[in-house]
């Protein structure tokens, strides 16, 4: 039985044995005991027509694969073929044993006990009609009222059992459901995290590192006729960036650290940052350490070094600055980066670009705080603290 079964249908073909077996007995006892071979004989071919019925239309029924009309004709049916065989043969009385409970595999709790007190109606009558004495009725009825208590007490826990087993089936429906739709919205996040991810590390790391190719290959060409040493420089600084960016590019798609950690320490990775953007851009850079130096979470120097690499990287593209200076302390519970120049200066209230958007998110998402101070013709401060 699968796991969306209803419970109750486990035992829907031994029914059907317990059902022939007790139309078979009913059967024989109703030709070995009879009086009359006449009556036992009519008796029998009506019990034998239960099987024909009970095919064509009851095991619908009872599955409770078949519409109410349809349960109800059959239950009709059975009624009249057991009582017409009741009233031919008492004996044939015995097959109720296995008609009741088919009442109650077929109709709610309600409709079941009027369908056996309906199967039970003619043995009844037949039995009142040929009692001799009162006490006959008086061991009947109690016989009587044994039977339709049991037949209530048995229907309404067979009722409860369908009704907790279909609910238990559409709330697994409803669950595998759900999980299906939880499963699908857990990959469209994750598929939607990883492109995030991707595009704030290619945005950090390549397209910064292209960046600065092409403003240094730009420069070399504007030096190349009246100072070539100067576009020397320009282009050896090009071809550094390139042989870094191309570091990048294979620690990203094997997702390893960031090429400047994978073999210094952070202070070593920032501080080649700041010397290359005083490089580049000719003016003074500088970088500065305090506090008790000591490693940090991977985590936690990834944050602070991607955000060093996108504040030069404005520096470079929009700042204009004549000085440049980068600090980074070690606190007793932080670990804080100030990035520091003289340049124009921005709004930041007023900034839509994805590389301070996702700076804020990746810090966020280590547990610390960014602040931006900067105001057009001020220059600019930013501050990033993360828990170290």
């Amino acid at each position: 039985m699968t796991a969306d079964a209803d419970a109750w249908r486990w035992g829907g073909r031994r029914w059907e044995a317990y059902f022939a077996l007790v139309l078979a007995s009913t059967i024989i006892y109703v030709l070995a005991e009879g009086e009359s071979w006449r009556a036992d004989t009519v008796a029998a071919v009506l019990l034998a027509a239960l099987v024909p019925w009970y095919l064509l239309l009851g095991r619908r029924v009872v599955e409770r694969t078949a519409p109410r009309p349809a349960a109800l004709a059959y239950l009709a049916g059975t009624v009249v073929l057991s009582g017409a065989a009741s009233v031919a043969s008492p004996e044939s009385s015995l097959v109720l044993f296995a008609l009741c409970p088919q009442a109650f595999l077929a109709l709610r709790w309600r409709g079941a006990m009027l369908t056996v007190l309906a199967l039970n109606a003619a043995p009844a009558l037949r039995f009142l009609l040929e009692a001799g004495d009162a006490e006959g009725v008086v061991s009947f009825a109690l016989w009587a009222a044994v039977v339709v208590g049991f037949s209530a007490i048995f229907g309404f826990w067979v009722d409860r059992i369908i009704r907790q087993s279909t609910e238990r089936r559409e709330l697994i429906a409803e669950l595998r459901a759900t999980r299906a739709e939880l499963a699908e919205a857990n990959r469209r996040a994750g598929a939607m995290a990883e492109r995030e991810r991707l595009a704030a590390e290619i945005h950090d790391t390549l397209a910064q590192g292209f960046t600065s190719i092409l403003m240094l290959l730009q420069a070399a060409d504007s030096h190349l006729e009246h100072d070539p040493a100067q576009a020397r420089r320009h282009l050896d600084l090009a071809a550094a960036t390139a042989r870094e960016n191309l570091a990048e590019a294979r620690a990203l798609v094997d997702a390893l650290p960031p090429a400047g950690l994978e073999s210094s320490s952070l202070e070593q990775a920032l501080d080649r940052l700041v010397r290359r953007l005083g490089e580049e851009l000719g003016v003074p850079a500088e970088f500065t350490a305090s506090g008790r130096a000591r490693p940090l979470a991977a985590g936690a120097e990834v944050v602070l070094l991607r955000a060093a690499q996108e504040a030069t990287a404005n520096i470079r593209k929009h700042a204009g600055a004549a000085h440049v200076s980068v600090r980074l302390t070690y606190g007793s519970g932080a670990a804080v980066l100030q990035v520091r120049d003289d340049g124009e200066g921005f709004d930041p209230d007023a900034a839509r670009g994805f590389g301070l958007r996702g700076m804020r998110e990746r810090v966020a998402q280590a547990g610390g705080r960014l602040e931006v101070d900067s105001a057009p013709g001020a220059g600019t401060v930013l501050t990033v603290e993360v828990p170290a």
